[in-house]
């Protein structure tokens, strides 16, 4: 597709936006790595510095977080495209600010739960925004691509956040050494977003217009309940896309939440646990340059399918061993898998949203997306405290499985021209 102008020299195309386009993988790469501040450390710092023992009560951390990153989700597509991307990406780097402060001087482990929120807020707003502007200015062609690198730079900075603060905690303690990095990040991010971003709200109307002069009934926008209730339920691609989303963040929140409890509880030492913590995001992560890439020839459809159902083998995998070297393979697999899906369930959304309401779309799959984290920390919690960490783990497991039939069965393909 030939880049397009316009009279204020707004053009779509990977090419033609690559400066703001780097900047803004850069800023998602910050936007991770205050999440993988937790990944290693948080659920053993509940047991050893707090004293719980109750999976459940060890997970209440991310049942807030799940119930306030996907509002925020939601609330960043519509808000973006009423008030513009950029602020709302600088809304989310202010909610991120506090967030270590809170952790390291905790008194109790209601701290916690509170720095989630927080926490839940600023992955909504700022990922959700980085990932919209990055539509915005890749236009149609390289959709999987710019999903693909935008993702690899967020789990990049799980991944490596994850791997140092598990190395920081076994050498100087859980608090407050592994947090201190935090504060860096959320500052680095707003300044970036502060003096360099640039608004891309515009490159998304040129698309409209471009769009609605090709289209001999351009669709009239929908409302804000129209939207939601045809990307949840009534379009058949839309909302297969956001069921695959909510089953694959079950994966990822019992990664996140249970398996460090797991494997401390199977004896391995908390800098092992950093590392299994970060193959797992780390392989997600580099994969999805080549899987975004590989959508936008092969088609989505398929790639969603195979990708949960690996992930699935790898889940029930963790359930059935019991070494470092097998929980190993396990996080490779669920790495490859959800590098599978990630990239490639956005640019499904991107192919059959209409540029006028696809920010409000994007927001309402990762309302379904990140709400699963509160899902699974009560159900991962609950089953765990009653049946052990076994069953809890095949449970997911199978439900990934399903949740890739119904991708095959009922989800069309949407790439473009196929």
């Amino acid at each position: 597709m030939k880049e397009s102008t316009t009279s204020q020299n707004i053009r779509l195309g990977l090419g033609a936006n690559w400066e703001q386009f780097t900047l803004l993988v850069v800023v998602n790469g910050f936007v991770g790595a205050m999440v993988g501040l937790e990944r290693s450390v948080l659920p053993v710092l509940a047991r050893e510095d707090f004293g719980l023992a109750s999976k459940t009560a060890i997970l209440s951390f991310l049942i807030t977080f799940g119930i306030f990153k996907p509002a925020a989700n939601y609330f960043a597509g519509r808000l973006s495209d009423r008030f513009g991307r950029k602020s709302v990406l600088l809304v989310g780097w202010l909610a991120a600010l506090p967030v270590p402060v809170m952790i390291i001087l905790a008194p109790s482990w209601g701290w916690i739960v509170a720095a989630n929120a927080l926490l839940g807020i600023n992955q909504g707003l700022a990922w959700s925004t980085a990932i919209i502007m990055k539509i915005d200015l890749v236009g149609p062609a390289r959709r999987g691509l710019a999903m693909g690198l935008n993702e690899t730079a967020g789990y990049a900075g799980v991944a490596l956040a994850s791997l140092a603060t598990g190395y920081l905690a076994a050498a100087y303690g859980p608090r407050p050494a592994p947090f201190l990095l935090g504060i860096g990040f959320a500052l680095l991010g707003l300044l970036l977003t502060l003096f360099l971003v640039r608004e891309t709200h515009g490159h998304a109307k040129l698309e409209a217009r471009q769009q609605t002069t090709q289209e001999e009934n351009p669709a009239d926008e929908p409302s804000g309940r129209e939207i939601f209730v045809r990307t949840s339920f009534t379009d058949r691609n839309l909302s297969s896309a956001s069921q695959a989303g909510f089953v694959n963040n079950l994966n990822d929140g019992m990664a996140w939440g249970l398996f460090p409890i797991f494997f401390a509880a199977s004896g391995l030492p908390i800098g092992q646990i950093g590392v299994l913590a970060a193959v797992y995001p780390g392989v997600w992560s580099v994969g999805q340059i080549v899987t975004g890439w590989a959508s936008d020839r092969l088609g989505r459809k398929w790639m969603i399918t195979f990708g949960m159902w690996i992930q699935a083998l790898g889940i029930l995998l963790t359930a059935v061993t019991g070494s470092f070297g097998s929980w190993l393979i396990s996080a490779v697999l669920m790495g490859l898998g959800t590098a599978l899906v990630y990239p490639t369930l956005l640019a499904a959304i991107g192919d059959v949203a209409h540029p006028s309401w696809r920010a409000s779309s994007v927001g309402v799959y990762r309302l379904w997306r990140d709400s699963s984290y509160a899902v699974v920390a009560v159900l991962a919690g609950v089953v765990t405290d009653l049946l052990g960490f076994a069953p809890a783990i095949v449970v997911v497991g199978i439900l990934t499985a399903i949740s890739g039939l119904v991708v095959a069965v009922r989800m069309r393909e949407t790439l473009p021209g196929d």
